[in-house]
């Protein structure tokens, strides 16, 4: 694969830009875009040996690098970044040809509602002043931590004892992010798709069988199913040697 860095676009990222940069259902009105890219095996697990980053392949991350180059920010459970070693997204990164008119590299925006953040100092430490990292908390959230916090990164209150993700969105939006990339976990996508708020979800399927006890993209709740939307519609689906990469959007209601 290419580094994603400037100059010239090679053929294949305008490519996969085009067909991923157009809006194949409008936002709702008010609220920007919500799209989340996934990855699972062919038995339905979201990880190897706890890890996504185990199932892909070298197109998989091609368009990892297209969809973070096309988003305003990405947002991510706190419990994912641990897993997936979060640091900020690097220039090499990002196709800059792709981020004309935004900050060179998206903002990481972590949902935590305890804080418990070890793991993710790099996000805290190491982002831009351009990608300051953005930590989305509870009002209950520990008061030390939060101030320890703000000397490293922008954090916003949405919710009591958890995260409102309705609420979390709203003032991503504020800040002047209408199209956000969702990168998971499991617990963060079922949250947000209950709510109504997922527009649309880009899912590789890895020519794997992972068995094991790894979970779904979207994580099964221990209370009653949340309202997800009715279904969804194929965009399109590509396919590089064995792995399928599909678009769905929501289904109008």
């Amino acid at each position: 694969m290419p580094s994603a860095r400037g100059g010239p676009l090679p053929h294949a990222i305008r490519q996969l830009a085009a067909l991923y940069g157009n809006e194949a259902r409008p936002a709702t009105a008010g609220r920007p875009r919500l799209r989340a890219n996934m990855i699972s095996s062919v038995d339905g697990a979201s990880a190897l040996s706890g890890r996504s980053g185990g199932l892909g392949g070298p197109a998989d991350r091609m368009v990892f690098t297209v969809l973070r180059s096309l988003a305003d920010v990405i947002l991510v459970g706190a419990g994912t970044a641990r897993a997936e070693h979060y640091g900020p997204v690097a220039p090499d990164g990002v196709w800059a040809g792709l981020r004309l008119g935004k900050t060179p590299t998206p903002a990481i925006a972590l949902v935590s509602n305890s804080l418990h953040l070890d793991g993710c100092s790099r996000l805290l430490t190491d982002a831009p002043s351009t990608a300051q990292t953005i930590v989305l908390t509870t009002a209950s959230a520990p008061a030390r931590q939060v101030a320890v916090l703000r000397d490293h990164a922008r954090v916003i209150v949405a919710g009591q004892h958890r995260v409102d993700t309705g609420a979390a969105v709203a003032e991503l939006a504020r800040m002047g992010h209408r199209q956000i990339l969702v990168e998971g976990g499991p617990s963060l996508l079922r949250e947000l798709a209950g709510a109504g708020l997922l527009d649309e979800i880009c899912l590789t399927t890895s020519p794997v069988l992972a068995g094991g006890d790894a979970g779904r993209i979207l994580a099964a709740t221990k209370d009653s199913s949340p309202a997800l939307p009715a279904g969804l519609s194929l965009v399109h689906v590509l396919a590089d040697g064995a792995f399928l990469l599909a678009r769905y959007v929501r289904s109008a209601a």
